[in-house]
């Protein structure tokens, strides 16, 4: 399966340098949506997942219509997370999909609601959370889905079994 992991419009170098460590080391695709709240080459992006940094599948796309056009929601598995979703991530079957697309939004105002309002029946999912708390750290949430849409393909190319200790 092929995952992507779609950034629109990104604002904190450190929540994109962990969400692209992430990717990484899940094999996930980043995309990034511009216009970027900082330079990609800023030293937080780089610190958070420099380990990983050339490891990377990136792409990034001019605007969010560009990335649109280029792969319409209609024609692919794709997700918005929000706290406005009307699906848990979990309750999506993500287990005979090819490639998954799953969109986040900015740190301070999310997806624009014009493309949640949209997709709001279909296509959003959410985190269950607290009702009296805004929302989860974005890079967290990015981890959060990433694993589960892996979980649910049985980790497939991954490894599961520690190389750490020998099971003797």
């Amino acid at each position: 399966m092929k995952l992507n992991i779609v950034m629109v419009e990104p604002e904190i170098p450190q929540n994109t340098g962990n969400i692209a460590r992430t990717c990484a080391i899940t094999g996930a695709k980043l995309h990034l949506v511009h216009p970027l709240g900082f330079d990609i080459s800023d030293k937080a992006v780089k610190r958070a997942g420099l380990d990983y940094w050339d490891k990377l599948e990136i792409e990034e796309h001019d605007s969010l219509e560009k990335f649109l056009e280029k792969y319409p929601p209609e024609k692919y598995n794709m997700f918005f997370a929000t706290t406005k979703g009307k699906h848990v991530y979990s309750d999506i079957d993500y287990s005979q999909m090819k490639e998954v697309f799953v969109l986040y939004g900015k740190e301070t105002k999310g997806l624009p609601e014009w493309l949640l309002k949209r997709y709001l029946n279909t296509k959003t999912i959410r985190i269950p959370m607290l009702p009296t708390l805004r929302s989860l750290n974005l890079s967290n949430s990015v981890c959060v889905i990433t694993y589960d849409i892996l979980r649910q393909k049985n980790f497939e190319n991954m490894q599961e079994i520690s190389q750490y200790f020998d099971e003797k």
